[in-house]
């Protein structure tokens, strides 16, 4: 590969990387391109893991400086989120494709209907209530955990919504917790792609460069911009997803 693909490949991890601290679902435009540069379906989704783990590596450190990271209760959440993101992963090595196309779509436009017509909920003030994990709560982020093992793309829309809906953040501190946990979880989901082979190692550093600085700027602009901005931000990544998955997914 010479030189250019790399400066393709890192700046379209610049722009996922900004896309996915702020919102998610930049990896419907990392995936594409990896493809189209020759890997398979299952490599792509595999490597694209290493821009993951950087962006949000980088961008957990952002929000923490900027002290809107809890990360006691990051840690508390990353347990079922990790161990959902380990079965995930394992199942993903072998997955079929098509029901997971069809099921992100239907998870997308369920996602875009909660966020367009339950604005408060997504604005509501910080609460000062420390973390109480419930069961429910468990199930969710294991479900979600699973999820981001499996195939990733989207996985920020889901983490918003369960941080958001279920434990009750506004929309700042969820937003970091989202990226710390999807962190985390790619953690292991990478290691058990790695153990399977199916990483492109020049491929994922090229990307990953990309989205760590894409990922300090998305950091950076979300506590800039504010609540209503990333939820503008969210809607409009939604749409695209939902297109995007219509036309050239389906």
């Amino acid at each position: 590969m010479d030189i250019i693909n790399y400066l393709i490949i890192a700046f379209v991890g610049v722009l996922c990387g900004f896309i996915n601290i702020l919102a998610g679902s930049g990896s419907l435009i990392s995936l594409p391109i990896l493809m189209g540069f020759g890997l398979s379906p299952h490599i792509a989704n595999a490597t694209n893991r290493i821009g993951i783990l950087l962006q949000n590596l980088v961008g957990s450190a952002s929000f923490a400086k900027q002290k809107v990271l809890p990360v006691r209760e990051g840690l508390v959440l990353a347990i079922p989120a990790s161990i959902g993101s380990i079965v995930g992963a394992y199942m993903a090595v072998d997955a079929h494709e098509d029901v997971i196309r069809w099921m992100i779509l239907s998870l997308y436009a369920v996602m875009f209907f909660l966020v367009f017509y339950g604005p408060d909920k997504w604005l509501r003030p910080k609460s000062d209530q420390p973390l109480r994990l419930r069961p429910r709560d468990i199930i969710i982020f294991t479900a979600i955990g699973f999820y981001g093992g499996f195939i990733q793309a989207g996985l920020g829309y889901f983490l918003l919504a369960g941080l958001v809906l279920s434990i009750g953040n506004d929309l700042i501190t969820a937003n970091a917790l989202k990226v710390f946990l999807a962190f985390m979880l790619t953690i292991f989901a990478l290691a058990i792609f790695f153990y399977n082979g199916q990483v492109n190692l020049p491929y994922g550093i090229s990307l990953g460069i990309g989205n760590m600085i894409g990922g300090w700027f998305g950091a950076k602009y979300a506590i800039k911009w504010g609540a209503k901005v990333i939820r503008y931000f969210l809607l409009g990544m939604l749409i695209f997803s939902v297109v995007y998955m219509i036309i050239f997914q389906m």
